[in-house]
Order: C-alpha cells, then sequence, then structure tokens
C-alpha cells in the first residue's frame, strides 16, 4: 500500500486522464505514471496484476457490457505481445449475448469464446501466438476450441480459425516461438517438434523448435527465437554462443531468429531452412 497522504494518482489506484487534466503529459514526462490500457494510468510503483487489469477495465467498459476480443483475453492473463503489435491494450466490448464468465466483477467472455474469436478476427501470426497463450494457460484445451469453432462455420474468419487450431500447440513458451513455428509452415516444410530435448556434455539442452527425426548427413536442424529482452546484453551472447558451439559438437545445426528476422521483408529464414532440409520453400510469405 502507498503512503495515503501522497496525491490521489499516486495511490495504486487507476485513473482517466480527465482526473489529472493538463498534469497528465508532466507525470508521464517525469516518470511518475504509466498507462494500463489505452486510456487508463497508474502510478509506476503498482506492479501489473489481474486486479490492476480488472480495475483498468472497469474505467472503461460499461456495466451492462462484456469485455470481449483482445481485452478479454488481457484480463484472462495474456500478455499484450500475443494479442498484436500494439504495446496497450483498447477496451473491446459488446452488449450482444455471449458465453461469458466474471473475472473480479468484470464480465468478461469465456476464454473458449475468447480463443475463438481471436483465431478468427487477429491477423494470422497473431492469432496463432493469442490460442498457443490460451492453451498455455490451461484454460482452453484446443479440442474443446475446435469443438466450439464449430458454431461459426459461415462467418467471416471461420476458414482461418480452422487453420490456426490446426496448427495450435500449448507447448510455444513465448509469442515469438509461435510465430517462427508459422512461418516454417507457411513455407510448406514439415510441422517442426517444440521444446526439443537434447542430452549430451552431461546436461540437458532445451531447444524452441527443431526436427529431430530428419537428419541430413547425420546433422539435425534447431531453431531458437531470441527476443530482444533476454537475448541482447554482450553476456548473454556469449552464453548463446557457447552453448550452440555445444550443440554443434552433438551433430545439430542451430538458426538463430531475431524478431527482425521473423518482420522483415526478406525471406532469409526460409531460404536457410530450405537449404539444410533440401527443399524448395513456399514462397512469397504470407505475412
Amino acid at each position: 500500500m502507498l503512503p495515503a497522504d501522497f496525491p490521489y494518482y499516486f495511490c495504486g489506484i487507476p485513473f482517466r486522464p480527465y482526473q489529472v487534466k493538463r498534469k497528465l503529459k508532466w507525470l508521464l514526462a517525469h516518470g511518475d505514471i504509466r498507462p494500463v490500457m489505452k486510456g487508463v494510468y497508474v502510478d509506476v510503483r503498482v506492479r501489473d496484476s489481474l486486479e490492476l487489469r480488472a480495475d483498468a477495465a472497469r474505467l472503461l467498459i460499461p456495466e451492462d457490457a462484456v469485455a470481449c476480443g483482445p481485452t478479454a483475453a488481457w484480463l484472462h492473463g495474456l500478455d499484450t505481445t500475443a494479442l498484436g503489435p500494439a504495446e496497450l491494450v483498447d477496451a473491446h466490448w459488446t452488449r450482444q449475448p455471449t458465453d461469458e464468465v466474471d473475472v473480479l466483477g468484470v464480465r468478461v467472455t469465456s476464454p473458449i469464446a475468447t480463443a475463438v474469436e481471436l483465431a478468427m478476427r487477429l491477423p494470422r501470426p497473431f492469432a496463432l501466438s493469442a490460442v498457443d497463450a490460451f492453451l498455455r494457460t490451461g484454460k482452453a484445451d484446443r479440442w474443446a476450441l475446435r469443438a466450439a469453432s464449430a458454431a461459426y462455420e459461415g462467418r467471416p474468419g471461420y476458414r482461418q480459425a480452422q487453420d490456426i487450431l490446426r496448427w495450435a500447440d500449448r507447448r510455444a513458451a513465448s509469442p515469438g516461438e509461435s510465430w517462427l513455428r508459422l512461418r516454417l509452415v507457411d513455407a510448406g516444410f514439415p510441422r517442426p517438434d517444440l521444446q526439443v530435448r537434447v542430452d549430451g556434455n552431461g546436461r540437458t539442452y532445451r531447444l524452441d523448435l527443431g526436427y529431430p527425426d530428419q537428419p541430413v548427413d547425420g546433422r539435425r536442424l534447431g531453431l531458437e527465437y531470441d527476443s530482444d529482452a533476454w537475448h541482447s546484453s554482450v553476456k548473454q551472447q556469449l552464453k548463446d554462443e557457447t552453448r550452440r558451439a555445444e550443440l554443434d559438437g552433438l551433430g545439430w545445426q542451430i538458426v538463430s531468429v531475431r524478431r527482425t528476422d521473423l518482420w522483415g521483408a526478406y525471406p532469409a529464414l526460409e531460404l536457410a531452412v530450405g537449404g539444410f532440409l533440401c527443399q524448395e520453400p513456399r514462397l512469397p510469405r504470407r505475412w
């Protein structure tokens, strides 16, 4: 709990811009507050939590409405990175009848209904990363999602949802791994295995993706998504190089993939994987 004699916007309670008026830019410039979602701010010392998200959503969503889409996913605990390129979630809500649950006092579409909606409506890479994230939470099962999606047959996005649910996998540990997997299957390569275990040198390695059952000249292909957050420092890069040299000695060719590799225009990833697997990639890229 923060000191009670602080101004109200420092008491850990989310607030709207009109409540501080012209002080908003000053508070942001001095690093005293941060945005929680679009149009809602909070003291920088308040950590992200489901309680904070619910309090923020209540400021924007009418009491007789139900949070849906990315907002519902965010209230179910998904990270915004899995939902789209924007760093903040906007308020999405509906008054249409829907399968709903209560999340800390906020009416929210159920995890299954939310996941199916996102699979239908989000751009393909984010549709997959969102569904993977839902599966990873344990709040939705892939077979339950496929069964629920049947009710949407004939609606816009139904075919995309079926494709996304076909490739969804709860073992994806990050949105980047989901996007990487989609790039591979879109290029026509075999479905890669996830969280591949490699034993050797007295230790166990884990690869994000790989083809352990498709050796080429005695070597196997593994792929790893190196996020900027965890693989940018010199120390971490040296550690990565050492680890990959060890894997090379165990017969694994490792392809390191960064965010710019996934979202850039040149199909270097497809060409590298195709060159190893002796398979022509399907081009041009779909996204």
